[in-house]
């Protein structure tokens, strides 16, 4: 129950009924105040009560820009002591008139109208850009050579009979030594995007890439990041690694199949963060 209490008027004094009285009923003298707190410590009070408020406010507006961000826009994941890398501010590109976005409701079949050129993910900041890779078209052949060589043939005829429309690619490689390809596979329709999964992994093992002979499954991969309606395969070479450790990851999205090979040489292996989040950016902008 909530105890009822009869506030004072400001500016009076409490009823003399109030005050205590003496035995023989004379009113007796009233208590005097107790001490005020020191001036300093009011202010120190009130400094940190405007601290808190403007904290507040700022982690206020953070969360606001966060939930409030246009999907056109995708965070660039900026680089952080845990070894991710400082990605440019990317954004979808735009559309042709009336064209539909791959997972609107308007496009019930999911088909990417942007350039394909346009949805790689970019370089970070000090990557050095393959030239052979460097953000255009390349023939399937290309696309190929990221396999073992016995597995190529197969797969040629695979491509063949899918008839993928553009293949488009971009690698660079950062001063760690950390080699990063990504290719986009566009093909006819949804299932053919998915049929070329399918076929990589029909075997129950993988496709090898080259220079990874045998993979598992990335235990540290979390999904996160994924778009609803995208489907990701992420993998790592198993152990004994090669001259380099080598960790792919695939991204079916509607008519496009997405690979991101990363590699580096050594004993220290390819980091795991920036493979991740190469591949959830590259998710992003697939989206």
């Amino acid at each position: 129950m909530t105890e009822r209490t009869t506030e004072t008027p400001a500016g009076t004094e409490p009823a003399a009924a109030d005050a205590p009285t003496a035995p023989d009923g004379a009113t007796a003298a009233p208590v005097p105040p107790g001490p005020k707190p020191p001036r300093r410590v009011l202010r120190a009070v009130a400094r940190w009560t405007v601290a808190a408020l403007v904290l507040g406010g700022l982690g206020a507006g953070t969360a606001f820009g966060i939930t409030s961000m246009e999907r056109t826009d995708v965070p660039g994941l900026a680089t952080r002591s845990d070894g991710r890398w400082d990605y440019p501010r990317l954004s979808l590109p735009a559309l042709p008139a009336g064209a539909p976005r791959p997972y609107s409701e308007g496009n019930v079949a999911e088909i990417h109208h942007a350039d394909l050129r346009r949805l790689l993910l970019p370089a970070p900041a000090g990557a050095t850009v393959d030239k052979k890779l460097d953000g255009g078209w390349v023939k399937t052949e290309q696309y190929l050579s990221e396999y073992a060589k016995d597995k190529r043939p197969g797969l040629t005829e695979i491509l063949e009979d899918l008839a993928p429309r553009h293949v488009a690619a971009r690698g660079w490689t950062m001063p760690d030594g950390t080699s990063t390809r990504i290719y986009l596979v566009r093909f006819n329709s949804t299932a053919f995007a998915q049929g070329l999964m399918d076929s990589i992994t029909a075997s129950g093992s993988e496709v090898p890439l080259a220079g990874a002979p045998e993979t598992v499954l990335d235990e540290d991969w979390s999904g996160g990041g994924k778009v609803p309606g995208t489907s990701s395969y992420v993998y790592d070479e198993a152990k004994p690694y090669g001259e380099a450790q080598v960790r792919q990851g695939y991204v079916v999205a509607g008519d496009t199949l997405a690979l991101v090979v990363q590699s580096r040489k050594g004993r220290e292996g390819t980091p795991s963060v920036p493979f991740h989040q190469a591949l959830i950016l590259q998710n992003q902008l697939l989206g």
